[in-house]
Protein backbone atom coordinates (compact mmCIF):
# COMPACT_ATOMS: atom_id res chain seq x y z
CA UNK A 1 0.00 0.00 0.00
CA UNK A 2 2.77 2.40 0.96
CA UNK A 3 4.73 1.65 -2.24
CA UNK A 4 1.55 2.33 -4.27
CA UNK A 5 1.23 5.77 -2.68
CA UNK A 6 4.88 6.47 -3.37
CA UNK A 7 4.44 5.42 -7.00
CA UNK A 8 1.40 7.67 -7.33
CA UNK A 9 3.38 10.58 -5.88
CA UNK A 10 6.25 9.87 -8.27
CA UNK A 11 3.86 9.70 -11.22
CA UNK A 12 2.22 12.95 -10.13
CA UNK A 13 5.60 14.62 -9.77
CA UNK A 14 6.64 13.36 -13.21
CA UNK A 15 3.47 14.75 -14.80
CA UNK A 16 3.94 18.04 -12.98
CA UNK A 17 7.55 18.30 -14.08
CA UNK A 18 6.59 17.57 -17.68
CA UNK A 19 3.99 20.34 -17.60
CA UNK A 20 6.40 22.69 -15.84
CA UNK A 21 9.10 21.91 -18.39
CA UNK A 22 6.72 22.69 -21.24
CA UNK A 23 5.75 25.97 -19.62
CA UNK A 24 9.38 26.79 -18.85
CA UNK A 25 10.42 26.06 -22.42
CA UNK A 26 7.86 28.57 -23.64
CA UNK A 27 8.94 31.18 -21.09
CA UNK A 28 12.62 30.56 -21.88
CA UNK A 29 11.98 31.50 -25.49
CA UNK A 30 10.23 34.70 -24.48
CA UNK A 31 6.70 33.69 -25.43
CA UNK A 32 3.93 31.51 -24.11
CA UNK A 33 5.05 28.53 -26.23
CA UNK A 34 4.58 25.92 -23.51
CA UNK A 35 1.27 27.38 -22.44
CA UNK A 36 0.17 27.95 -26.04
CA UNK A 37 0.99 24.33 -26.86
CA UNK A 38 -0.89 23.11 -23.79
CA UNK A 39 -3.85 25.40 -24.57
CA UNK A 40 -3.90 24.08 -28.14
CA UNK A 41 -3.97 20.51 -26.85
CA UNK A 42 -6.85 21.26 -24.47
CA UNK A 43 -8.69 23.28 -27.10
CA UNK A 44 -8.57 20.33 -29.52
CA UNK A 45 -9.08 17.57 -26.96
CA UNK A 46 -11.75 19.22 -24.84
CA UNK A 47 -13.24 21.36 -27.63
CA UNK A 48 -12.83 24.62 -25.70
CA UNK A 49 -14.97 27.50 -26.88
CA UNK A 50 -13.41 30.81 -27.87
CA UNK A 51 -14.66 32.24 -24.57
CA UNK A 52 -13.06 29.39 -22.60
CA UNK A 53 -9.78 29.91 -24.46
CA UNK A 54 -9.85 33.60 -23.57
CA UNK A 55 -10.57 32.76 -19.93
CA UNK A 56 -7.70 30.23 -19.87
CA UNK A 57 -5.33 32.85 -21.30
CA UNK A 58 -6.48 35.33 -18.66
CA UNK A 59 -5.83 32.78 -15.91
CA UNK A 60 -2.35 32.12 -17.31
CA UNK A 61 -1.54 35.85 -17.56
CA UNK A 62 -2.67 36.32 -13.95
CA UNK A 63 -0.60 33.38 -12.65
CA UNK A 64 2.45 33.75 -14.93
CA UNK A 65 4.26 36.28 -12.66
CA UNK A 66 4.24 33.70 -9.85
CA UNK A 67 5.41 30.89 -12.15
CA UNK A 68 8.32 32.66 -13.84
CA UNK A 69 10.60 33.01 -10.78
CA UNK A 70 9.90 29.40 -9.82
CA UNK A 71 10.84 28.20 -13.30
CA UNK A 72 14.00 30.29 -13.24
CA UNK A 73 14.89 28.88 -9.81
CA UNK A 74 14.35 25.31 -11.00
CA UNK A 75 16.55 25.96 -14.03
CA UNK A 76 19.25 27.53 -11.84
CA UNK A 77 19.09 24.67 -9.32
CA UNK A 78 19.59 22.11 -12.10
CA UNK A 79 22.52 24.10 -13.51
CA UNK A 80 24.07 24.42 -10.05
CA UNK A 81 23.68 20.67 -9.45
CA UNK A 82 25.31 19.83 -12.80
CA UNK A 83 28.18 22.20 -12.02
CA UNK A 84 28.62 20.69 -8.56
CA UNK A 85 28.65 17.16 -9.96
CA UNK A 86 31.30 18.11 -12.51
CA UNK A 87 33.46 20.03 -10.02
CA UNK A 88 35.36 17.17 -8.49
CA UNK A 89 34.95 15.19 -5.29
CA UNK A 90 31.45 14.61 -4.01
CA UNK A 91 30.33 17.29 -1.55
CA UNK A 92 27.43 15.86 0.40
CA UNK A 93 26.63 19.08 2.27
CA UNK A 94 26.37 21.19 -0.90
CA UNK A 95 24.51 18.42 -2.75
CA UNK A 96 22.02 18.11 0.11
CA UNK A 97 21.51 21.88 0.21
CA UNK A 98 20.86 22.06 -3.55
CA UNK A 99 18.54 19.05 -3.42
CA UNK A 100 16.61 20.60 -0.53
CA UNK A 101 16.30 23.90 -2.39
CA UNK A 102 15.09 22.08 -5.52
CA UNK A 103 12.55 20.10 -3.49
CA UNK A 104 11.18 23.30 -1.94
CA UNK A 105 10.93 24.91 -5.38
CA UNK A 106 9.10 21.83 -6.68
CA UNK A 107 6.66 22.04 -3.77
CA UNK A 108 5.93 25.67 -4.66
CA UNK A 109 5.50 24.65 -8.31
CA UNK A 110 3.01 21.94 -7.30
CA UNK A 111 1.01 24.44 -5.26
CA UNK A 112 1.01 26.89 -8.16
CA UNK A 113 0.05 24.13 -10.60
CA UNK A 114 -2.84 23.09 -8.32
CA UNK A 115 -4.00 26.72 -8.16
CA UNK A 116 -3.95 27.06 -11.95
CA UNK A 117 -5.70 23.73 -12.47
CA UNK A 118 -8.38 24.65 -9.95
CA UNK A 119 -9.01 27.91 -11.78
CA UNK A 120 -9.01 26.14 -15.14
CA UNK A 121 -11.49 23.53 -13.92
CA UNK A 122 -13.94 26.32 -13.12
CA UNK A 123 -14.23 27.27 -16.80
CA UNK A 124 -14.92 23.71 -18.03
CA UNK A 125 -18.32 22.16 -18.55
CA UNK A 126 -19.25 18.93 -16.78
CA UNK A 127 -18.60 16.96 -19.99
CA UNK A 128 -15.19 18.59 -20.45
CA UNK A 129 -14.28 17.82 -16.82
CA UNK A 130 -15.28 14.18 -17.32
CA UNK A 131 -13.23 13.96 -20.51
CA UNK A 132 -10.21 15.53 -18.79
CA UNK A 133 -10.55 13.11 -15.86
CA UNK A 134 -10.52 10.22 -18.34
CA UNK A 135 -7.42 11.60 -20.10
CA UNK A 136 -5.63 11.98 -16.75
CA UNK A 137 -6.66 8.46 -15.69
CA UNK A 138 -5.36 7.01 -18.96
CA UNK A 139 -2.08 8.89 -18.58
CA UNK A 140 -1.71 7.73 -14.99
CA UNK A 141 -2.40 4.13 -16.01
CA UNK A 142 0.20 4.29 -18.80
CA UNK A 143 2.77 5.80 -16.47
CA UNK A 144 1.97 3.26 -13.77
CA UNK A 145 2.41 0.43 -16.29
CA UNK A 146 5.82 1.76 -17.33
CA UNK A 147 6.96 2.29 -13.74
CA UNK A 148 5.72 -1.03 -12.37
CA UNK A 149 8.40 -3.58 -11.55
CA UNK A 150 8.55 -6.56 -13.91
CA UNK A 151 6.59 -9.59 -12.76
CA UNK A 152 8.57 -11.99 -10.61
CA UNK A 153 9.21 -15.37 -12.14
Amino acid sequence: MKSTRIRILIIGAAVLLAVAAAIAQGMHHGHGGGFDHMLGFFTRTLDLTTDQQAQAKAIWEKEKPAMEPLMKQMHQNRADMRALQASGPFDEVKTHALATQQAQTQIEMQVQHARIKSEMMQILTADQKAKLAQIEANLGARMHKHMSPPPEE
